[in-house]
């Protein structure tokens, strides 16, 4: 389960990352999707940690 709250996460906060950086440019989009993935990587840890 850990593993699917993750991935879902990621796939989330990367897109949201990207959608926000493409309308400042393409290396803007890149570089918040990078952090936005690393964002849905450390939330879903936490979640894990807080519900397990």
């Amino acid at each position: 389960m850990k593993t699917m709250i993750i991935i879902i996460l990621t796939s989330i906060c990367g897109w949201v990352g990207w959608w926000i950086g493409y309308h400042l440019g393409i290396f803007a989009a890149l570089v918040l999707s990078m952090i936005g993935t690393g964002l849905g990587i450390y939330a879903g840890r936490k979640i894990n940690q807080l519900y397990s």
